[in-house]
């Protein structure tokens, strides 16, 4: 099945270099371009792409509020953002996590993980450029975060264990081979973890896990 793909960047030579990365893959294809964010939340909406690759700086509506248009608290039928930029700062990461993306890419991360984001987005897992994923945690965890709510059902042992290495930034192949568990059996356990939680993606769990101390000093 071949992976649908919106590009929103304001500069036209880096949406043609993600594009000849993207579709020189097998099964991916850009079905549109946006050159600011309103018209990236336009042809979203109308086109309803698998993956959404989102810049942070861009005219009208910058990535975040791209991000929580398309994906946010609220929206109805959430699409797959995925954040690439220059800026690694954390409030942009943190910011667009929070705001729904399943994704935050550098650009300079080079085009695997391009594609990996892509490809994992598509299959419902998450992926941050490792470079920023330490800060990144550690602002989770800081005193301005947000309070981690509670879990309406108290996790089992081993959703706990997934729920960890989801917050590591392992895909649900990476946690199956991991645990010694079947691959179902994983994506039965992340299913149980995201309605216990009351969250929609892995990217909201992670950023639970974190808020609640469930990390420690990792």
């Amino acid at each position: 099945m071949t992976i649908s793909v919106l590009l929103a960047d304001d500069q036209a030579m880096v949406r043609a270099s993600l594009r000849v990365i993207l579709e020189d893959q097998p099964g991916i294809e850009v079905v549109a371009e946006a050159a600011d964010g309103d018209e990236a939340v336009t042809l979203a909406r109308r086109l309803r792409p698998d993956v959404c690759l989102v810049d942070i700086q861009m005219p009208r509506l910058d990535g975040i509020e791209v991000t929580r248009a398309l994906a946010g608290p609220g929206v109805p039928a959430p699409l797959r953002v995925v954040v690439v930029t220059t800026f690694d700062l954390d409030e942009y990461v943190y910011g667009a996590l929070r705001g729904g993306a399943v994704g935050f890419v550098l650009k300079d991360a080079g085009p695997d993980l391009l594609v990996e984001a892509v490809r994992a987005a598509h299959a419902g897992d998450a992926l941050i450029s490792p470079s920023i994923t330490v800060r990144l945690l550690r602002h989770m965890t800081s005193s301005g975060a947000p309070a981690a709510r509670r879990p309406a059902q108290p996790l089992s042992e081993r959703e706990t264990e997934v729920v960890r290495a989801i917050a590591r930034g392992r895909t649900n192949q990476e946690i199956a081979a991991e645990l010694f568990i079947s691959l179902s059996t994983v994506k039965g356990h992340v299913s149980a973890v995201l309605a216990k939680l009351g969250v929609r993606n892995r990217a909201e769990i992670a950023s639970w896990a974190w808020e609640s101390g469930l990390m420690g000093t990792w």
